[in-house]
């Protein structure tokens, strides 16, 4: 009866000491009462975050197998909603990750940190910032100051408003409908919007872009290798300083605008005007060349400069 007892209890510690929250279900809530952050951690899996007008936190869904545990957490003004991953497993075995959703007050501020995590994310009005590594990130309906990065995923926003940055090495931008002030940024990956924002800015080193903007107050333009091709009204007194390497940038513009243009090329660059019948000034030594010009009362600028690319500026 001795070694009987020895025996359960050596088998049952031993029990105790495996991971046993893997794969279980997720179902935990919160008040909100005194919260203003959320910060939400999930490294591998998908992640849906939903605001509302709900006052309370709460996430329901199923851990991964290579979990170990769930923490949920309170600390001061702070909610803490972590997936903590078994050191010990083998993560060639694909299961596919820890998937959630979180529902939570829209007013709050939320954090999202993942690496092969997926993220969804909509309805929130409070400070947003999304970081994952491999990720997609998918954006709906959100406000306030926006910060969206991914290094390998793709970014699908709709609908933001405010203080909008958006960051991809090798994924694709694909913004639609945003407001405010705006800025993209992607390496390899191509980049398109469609924005009523003020004030943009676009960096890409080898990627495309392509847009559709509405009254701009100021633009700027970044370009390595990759082709620009997008259509903008520019207010009075506005601002376009748009640069290019081997890129070709064909901007068009409203037909009564009012902006001087000083557009540089070199290096065997071509520069093509199609708002006036202003000619292209070439160097008399050397391949440079430019071309300067006023439409209207030119009280806005237009100004550019390419290396061996193009830079086309027409009217619609």
């Amino acid at each position: 009866m001795k070694s009987f007892k020895l025996l359960l209890l050596s088998t049952l510690t031993v029990a105790c000491a495996l991971p046993s929250w893997a794969g279980e279900p997720i179902d935990e809530r919160m008040s909100a009462d005194g919260l203003s952050l959320i910060n939400i951690e999930n490294l591998k899996g998908k992640v849906t975050i939903i605001g509302s007008d709900t006052d309370e936190v709460t996430i329901k869904g199923k851990l991964g197998e290579s979990a170990d545990r769930f923490v949920f957490e309170k600390s001061g003004n702070t909610l803490l909603a972590k997936v903590i991953e078994d050191k010990g497993y083998d993560y060639r075995n694909n299961d596919g990750g820890t998937v959630f959703t979180v529902k939570m007050p829209a007013s709050l501020t939320m954090n999202f940190e993942g690496v092969s995590s997926d993220v969804n994310v909509k309805d929130l009005t409070g400070n947003v910032d999304v970081k994952t590594v491999s990720g997609d990130i998918e954006a709906k309906n959100l406000t306030e100051s926006i910060d969206l990065s991914t290094v390998s995923g793709d970014i699908d926003s709709r609908n933001l408003s405010g203080k909008i940055r958006l960051s991809a090495v090798s994924g694709e931008i694909d913004d639609r409908n945003s407001s405010g002030r705006l800025r993209l940024k992607a390496v390899s990956g191509n980049l398109r919007s469609t924005s009523s924002a003020k004030e943009i800015n676009l960096a890409a080193v080898s990627g495309d872009m392509d847009f559709t903007f509405g009254e701009v107050e100021e633009l700027v333009i970044s370009s390595v290798s990759g082709d620009v091709d997008g259509s903008l009204s520019l207010m009075n007194n506005g601002e376009v300083k748009m640069s290019g390497v081997s890129s070709d940038i064909a901007l068009e513009f409203q037909e009564d605008i009012n902006a001087e243009f000083r557009l540089t090329a070199s290096a065997g660059g071509d520069l093509v005007n199609r708002i006036t019948n202003d000619k292209v000034q070439r160097a008399k030594y050397g391949p440079s060349s430019k071309l300067n010009f006023s439409a209207g009362n030119g009280s806005a600028y237009v100004r550019g400069n390419v290396v061996s690319g193009e830079i086309k500026v027409s009217h619609r």
